[in-house]
């Protein structure tokens, strides 16, 4: 049946079909299955030491300062100097730690953050050894929820971690990291919905292949603003690091963790950088498509040469965390608390409304929307970013005492009682509405007498 518009039904089905169409997967011999995920591996052990030595240089050029400059040809093997230290530093265990989950802890952060990659497409398909492979390990149709399964567990470990160690310190940074990725998972699901049903498919290949005129970025932007914020959050990464926050907590969740140990927690949290810099590279920018004007030559979307394109997104990104680090202060938990649950969960709900209609619409035929979609996600995306300016730029204002009264008009509010921080036998702060002492050195006795005549 056509609708009018130059589509119909059975066209919408067979794009669907296209997109979800994961016969390409399944069929490599075990060496070119085995030869991926070591090249996954190798990608995802360089990334990390590539990563930090950038992040130091460029936070040393933000902050007018030389960086490392003495290991290797102006630095560049400062990040290998690091691991070797850490590998060759004694490992030290306290006593009071729970040691079976102490030491499983580690490597329960570490191991599913190199396991989300197995869904992360890097190419097409190419040729290798005659074997026409697709540049990505698996996919599966629901491969967005498995990356966002497996990179759930991982936070496991942080938990565990602060609980093991037998330490009031990192016991709070666990709960603070518990309540964080409960808080910013929910809003990254719902960014993630909105891109399931305008693609129609939870396949990441299918994702990719979705985006080959329009990326989503353009198309979903309150999708893609709500993600980007809600990844910042979900890898502990400043201004989001509350776990591990030195000022208030000494270290954080890894307060008690030394050597290899903590080098794990290291890794992890930069591979899980890297994860959800590629997730959102697949999702919001084309995956391994090349940007626009590149896209326009024949040969830039074929071959390995998409594995450039997708290396560059994701180093966008990463390079996006470490700006974020050297500009932004650490946000109050209350603060951060409220940007999730009151402005980002909100703002994409009102969006998968809109995108669900559009999507509908859509099915039925109505022809091209995306000029009515980039419009309502760029108003909408407006929206949130105002509620988050205003948020964050209101002072809570003191509330005035009520002044009570009586027939015969007002009366004097009573006087509060002094309150002594040290009553206890140790210095506590005050509770909302007391109010400290006013602060006057006491005189140190030195055996003299004072000018009032009395003895010192």
């Amino acid at each position: 049946m056509d609708t009018g518009s130059g589509y119909t039904a059975s066209d919408c089905l067979q794009v669907a079909r296209n997109y979800t169409d994961l016969s390409a997967f399944g069929h490599d011999p075990w060496w070119l299955v085995l030869g991926k995920a070591l090249a996954v591996f190798v990608f995802l052990v360089l990334t990390p030491l590539l990563a930090i030595l950038v992040e130091r240089k460029v936070l040393a050029w933000m902050q007018m300062r030389v960086g490392p400059n003495r290991v290797g040809p102006k630095g560049t093997l400062q990040s290998l100097a690091d691991g070797i230290k850490l590998a060759l530093k004694e490992g030290i265990v306290p006593s009071g730690v729970d040691r079976p989950v102490y030491l499983l802890a580690p490597i329960i952060a570490v191991v599913p953050a190199f396991m989300a990659f197995a869904v992360i497409p890097f190419g097409p398909v190419v040729s290798v050894l005659g074997h026409q492979t697709p540049l990505q390990l698996t996919d599966l149709p629901v491969a967005v929820l498995y990356i966002l399964a497996v990179t759930s567990v991982g936070v496991y470990g942080i938990v565990l971690a602060g609980w093991a160690s037998g330490s009031t310190y990192p016991l709070l940074g666990g709960l603070r990291s518990t309540a964080q990725v409960i808080s910013y998972e929910v809003a990254m699901g719902l960014a993630f919905a909105a891109v399931f049903l305008w693609a129609g498919t939870m396949a990441t290949s299918g994702i990719v292949a979705a985006q080959e005129g329009t990326w989503y970025v353009f198309l979903l932007l309150p999708s893609f603003l709500i993600y980007a914020t809600s990844m910042v959050g979900e890898t502990n990464r400043a201004p989001f690091d509350l776990p591990e926050a030195e000022g208030e907590l000494v270290g954080g969740f890894h307060t008690e963790y030394s050597s290899l140990r903590f080098a794990m927690f290291m890794l992890a949290e930069y591979i899980n950088m890297a994860t959800v810099s590629a997730l959102a590279t697949t999702l919001f920018l084309g995956g391994w498509h090349a940007p626009w004007p590149l896209n326009m030559w024949d040969g830039a979307n074929s071959g390995w040469l998409p594995l450039l394109w997708f290396t560059a997104k994701v180093w966008g990104f990463l390079f996006v965390f470490i700006w974020l680090r050297g500009t932004l202060p650490r946000l109050r938990y209350d603060q951060f608390m409220n940007l999730g649950w009151k402005i980002l969960i909100p703002a994409a709900l009102a969006w998968i409304l809109v995108v669900a209609a559009m999507r509908t619409l859509r099915n039925e035929g109505y022809g091209s929307l995306q000029v009515f979609l980039f419009g309502a996600g760029t108003v909408v995306a407006l929206v949130a970013l105002g509620l988050v300016w205003r948020r964050l730029r209101s002072a809570p204002k003191p509330a005035a005492a009520p002044v009570p009264h009586v027939a015969g008009g007002p009366i004097a509010p009573q006087v509060e009682e002094p309150f002594d921080p040290m009553a206890g036998g140790f210095p506590v702060p005050p509770l909302p509405g007391q109010i400290l002492p006013a602060f006057s050195r006491t005189p140190v006795s030195t055996g003299a007498t004072t000018k009032e005549g009395d003895d010192g």
